[in-house]
């Protein structure tokens, strides 16, 4: 008969070594923040397939921002050109539509691997 052995792994100085009241006071930050419904459970959705809670996911998020100095993503504003590009395609205006594929490459002027 095999004994199972429970296995935790800490970081030197972290608050999970210093024992179990230290870590429950490291994580009491509160953070809010208001999003549409729609966005909270769309993201939350995929989220728990994930197998994550919103609060890991924020805890991740913060980890990140650290270890990148910064967000973990380029966040550029854009031009007034992509603005007014962005706000046509979000209105359903100036779209050209194709056919497949291949119109785009025709109308661009290049040549597809399948013609």
């Amino acid at each position: 008969m095999t004994k199972k052995v429970k296995a935790q792994v800490t970081a030197p100085g972290s608050a999970a070594e210093k024992g179990p009241a230290a870590a429950e006071v490291a994580q009491t930050g509160m953070i809010r923040a208001r999003v549409s419904a729609d966005l909270k459970v769309e993201a939350e959705s995929i989220l728990n397939q994930m197998g994550l809670s919103a609060s890991d996911a924020i805890r991740m998020f913060y980890r990140q921002i650290i270890l990148c100095n910064g967000l973990p993503f380029p966040a550029r504003i854009p031009n007034a050109t992509t603005r007014k590009a962005l706000r046509d395609a979000e209105a359903g205006k100036n779209l050209t539509r194709y056919a497949d594929a291949d119109d785009v490459f025709r109308k661009l002027g290049v040549k597809s691997g399948q013609s």
